[in-house]
């Protein structure tokens, strides 16, 4: 398939993650305070969408209680920055053992839900889009299980639709996107289909650019997908998928260094993707962009 390269991109910061991040960076929002205001200080920088987890305010560890969630986005809302917010919806899969002799039951550092919980807090902040992660994984940090059954993702899927909610599809491998497609074919996730490639999780999709144009090559033609890869990769690859047609995705979540040896800030982060994008020769839509292109509805929460 030829390069197509996208002139009109946007970009998505994904703020703080749900990774073991929180001491390796003083930058790493862990409060919901802290977060709504990286996330706003991105959004100032050229981000039209903020991805969202939100994490312990004492120990950074990460955390799906929905009173912060709340807290996060009504902070975002009130704050009188135009930004189209995404939340995820993925913590409560997360499946771990006691050791390798051990694995007839679930370790109680396991943390599982079921769809309602799962997506409880999207139901209650209404966000306009929101995550699903289309398929299970093996995880190489702290040796755990992504867990999504077919069955669970249809029932969240269901739900997130149901709430009026954009679904973006996180695709880890191929497989992830096949199954993503199958979701679209029986209507669960209705037009217009927004996919995020995810390179360089281990053990998901490697972040070479052959695998990175086979995840692209299996994006159907009339959806909308962007993509980032971890780390020093981060900005190579804003620049791959700008050329290969899609959009980008940068923040802490994924990378926490500018340059060797200097630690980003979101709105840093943001700021170069953006250079490299312009450098490029094309231009960094905004929020409203965005909300037209994937024909978004901007809500306020549920009332308490």
């Amino acid at each position: 398939m030829p390069l197509t390269m996208n002139r009109e991109v946007f970009i998505t910061c994904a703020v703080t993650g749900s990774g073991g991040t929180q001491d390796r960076s003083p930058h790493v929002p862990r409060s919901p305070k802290q977060i709504a205001d990286s996330a706003i200080d991105a959004a100032k920088a050229g981000a039209a969408v903020v991805h969202c987890h939100v994490r312990d305010p004492e120990t950074g560890k990460p955390a799906r209680d929905p009173a912060l969630y709340r807290e996060v986005t009504e902070r975002i809302r009130d704050a009188g920055e135009d930004v189209v917010l995404n939340l995820t919806a993925g913590m409560g899969g997360d499946m771990l053992f006691d050791g390798t002799e051990a694995m007839n039951r679930m370790s109680a550092k396991s943390d599982m839900a079921g769809a309602a919980e799962r997506v409880a807090h999207v139901v209650e902040c209404r966000p306009e889009i929101c995550t699903l992660d289309c398929g299970t994984m093996n995880f190489n940090e702290a040796d755990y299980v992504m867990v999504n059954t077919p069955g669970l993702l249809r029932d969240m899927a269901a739900r997130m639709v149901a709430s009026g909610t954009r679904i973006e599809i996180e695709a880890f491998d191929t497989g992830h996107l096949w199954f993503a497609k199958q979701l679209a074919a029986e209507g669960i996730i209705p037009d217009p289909v927004l996919v995020q490639l995810c390179m360089g999780v281990p053990w998901g999709a490697p972040d070479d650019l052959n695998t990175f144009m086979a995840m692209v090559n299996n994006v159907p033609s009339h959806w909308h997908w962007s993509a980032f890869a971890l780390g020093r990769h981060q900005m190579p690859f804003v620049a791959a998928a700008v050329l290969g047609g899609g959009n980008v995705r940068v923040g802490l979540e994924d990378n926490l260094w500018l340059d060797k040896g200097v630690l980003a800030t979101n709105a840093q982060l943001v700021e170069r993707a953006a250079t490299i994008i312009e450098n490029m020769g094309a231009r960094v839509i905004t929020p409203a962009e965005v909300r037209a292109r994937l024909k978004l509805e901007k809500r306020a929460p549920l009332p308490k």
